[in-house]
């Protein structure tokens, strides 16, 4: 399957904006949620109800509360989330000027403001929020990413009829934040629109490729 090309080259710069206002958004939550509400089930909001909650917690590991094993999971971890930020940002300039889609590089951009704004909390929040957990090598990278977003979509223990998860007890849905939001919503766009975004034949070239500026200086020669 290949990316559905269109006949207008876009520019890298608006999707890089998304991505920015991404990263804005996700920066000025986890700021907000630090500077005025407590951790914990303590310091809890109800946003919508019993149906959503604010809920103040730190996550030393991956998207959703996953984590690699301590203490250099988490130097494995940024190191893997500085690459695929590299990766992404070449990426996209590399859609934009096949003349990809729109709407699937604005989803690749979804997923680069969601990593980025995973990724400043590793490295910087040890040091500006001193949340590194205790007995980390340094504060540097070993930052822990703030959560706030809780949506107990069941609490209780679960029937221990059920495969694998039978009589474990749940919290809710893990706490998230807009970073994790936004690449969850990135990739579910793209699930969701692969017939748009995708087709199975190859990628015809877009006016004015290379090839045609071949032949013709082919024909001014002959």
């Amino acid at each position: 399957m290949h990316p559905t090309l269109t006949t207008r080259q876009h520019s890298a710069a608006k999707f890089f904006l998304l991505a920015l206002l991404i990263i804005a958004l996700d920066q000025l939550s986890k700021w907000a949620v630090h500077t005025y509400m407590q951790p914990g089930s303590a310091g809890e909001i109800p946003v919508l109800g019993q149906f959503a909650k604010l809920n103040y917690t730190l996550n030393p590991g991956m998207a959703f509360g996953a984590q690699l094993p301590a203490p250099y999971g988490k130097l494995v971890l940024t190191a893997f989330r500085s690459v695929a930020v590299v990766g992404l940002v070449y990426y996209i300039i590399r859609l934009c000027r096949q003349r990809v889609a729109a709407g699937y590089i604005a989803c690749m951009a979804l997923i680069l403001g969601g990593a980025v704004g995973n990724l400043i909390d590793s490295i910087f929040y040890g040091i500006i929020y001193s949340n590194a957990p205790v007995g980390s090598p340094t504060r540097w990278f070993y930052g822990q990413v703030i959560d706030m977003i809780y949506v107990p979509l069941y609490v209780g223990y679960f029937p221990k009829s059920w495969p694998l998860i039978g009589g474990s007890y749940s919290g809710g849905f893990p706490i998230f934040n807009i970073a994790d939001s936004s690449i969850f919503i990135g990739v579910a766009l793209i699930l969701l629109n692969q017939s748009r975004f995708f087709n199975e034949s190859q990628p015809v070239a877009a006016p004015n490729e290379p090839q045609s500026l071949v032949a013709a200086d082919a024909e001014k020669l002959a």
